[in-house]
């Protein structure tokens, strides 16, 4: 029995990582090498955290109207400054963070996973299938992602709901052709034919081994559509067809303070500002992340 157990033991202890644990810690190491894409981790995850503890430490609440210091420049008290209806800029921002992330990350996922459908499905059978799904994505492709998303929220009225659903269906094309591109490739492999051959049925062989081999597409994919989307969203928001005051969403902020810009300027800067880090930070990460799960770039 002491025999046995030694051996198992030694099993265990030589027993090799798991592959997909090596490949994420080459992944890791291939970003830690990109200085920009660590920079817009790092923001990244920054922002997640504002988001979460963010509106605890803030000291006022964001929708507090105090009309006695209205239009304030940035101060001790006041670190953005105040709006028109002496409401705390910076306060309403942190608050806003939460939001603003809220709307690409659902957005987005809703997106990825309708396009991955429709493009592994489209790329699996092919044939009138393909050619029907296809023809589709391209009609929605014909369409600025903007203009479809403005007309969507238009039709379906402004919502920070509608905003969601308008931005994750001008998304849906671009994963459903990054997806069925990969199907195509991935489907003439040989082990592909080898598990058909056995009898697997194409439920199984879609989500079982084809799926996890074109992940790498999609994770870049959806790290640089969520800078697009909530681009977008602040640009719905920023129109009055997305998130309704007094909401603190960054574009509503923003569309709010540009009639005061010229003699406050505090108060579209700010938001402004949050807008472009943001969305340089998925930017910056998202390229990285796509240099670091090329198989082609060395590690």
């Amino acid at each position: 029995m002491m025999a046995e157990t030694s051996v198992k033991t030694q099993q265990a202890e030589t027993k090799p990582p798991s592959p997909q644990l090596e490949n994420m810690k080459k992944v890791y190491k291939k970003l830690k090498k990109n200085k920009t894409a660590m920079v817009g981790g790092i923001l990244i995850l920054f922002f997640i955290i504002v988001s979460i503890i963010g509106p605890v430490l803030t000291p006022f609440d964001p929708d507090a109207q105090d009309y006695t210091n209205r239009l304030a420049s940035p101060n001790a008290d006041n670190w953005f400054g105040t709006d028109h209806h002496g409401r705390d800029i910076f306060t309403r921002i942190i608050h806003g963070t939460s939001i603003t992330l809220y709307i690409g990350f659902s957005s987005v996922l809703l997106g990825s996973v309708a396009g991955t459908v429709i493009g592994i499905v489209s790329g699996y059978y092919g044939k009138k299938i393909d050619a029907i799904l296809m023809r589709s994505m391209d009609v929605l492709l014909a369409f600025p992602g903007i203009l479809l998303a403005l007309a969507i929220v238009s039709i379906l009225g402004g919502s920070l709901q509608n905003v969601i659903i308008a931005v994750a269906v001008f998304s849906i094309p671009v994963f459903a052709r990054i997806v069925r591109g990969s199907t195509l490739a991935v489907k003439k492999l040989e082990y592909v034919d080898a598990v058909r051959a056995l009898g697997a049925s194409d439920f199984r062989i879609i989500f079982r081994h084809i799926l996890p081999n074109i992940m790498s597409p999609i994770i870049v994919q959806a790290t640089l559509r969520m800078a697009t989307a909530i681009l977008a969203a602040s640009g719905l928001s920023f129109l009055g067809l997305g998130a309704q005051p007094p909401t603190p969403e960054w574009g509503a902020i923003l569309s709010q303070g540009r009639n005061y810009m010229w003699d406050d300027p505090h108060y579209a800067l700010f938001p402004g500002l949050a807008i472009v880090v943001v969305v340089l930070a998925f930017n910056l990460f998202g390229d990285g992340l796509r240099d670091a799960l090329d198989p082609k770039t060395k590690g």
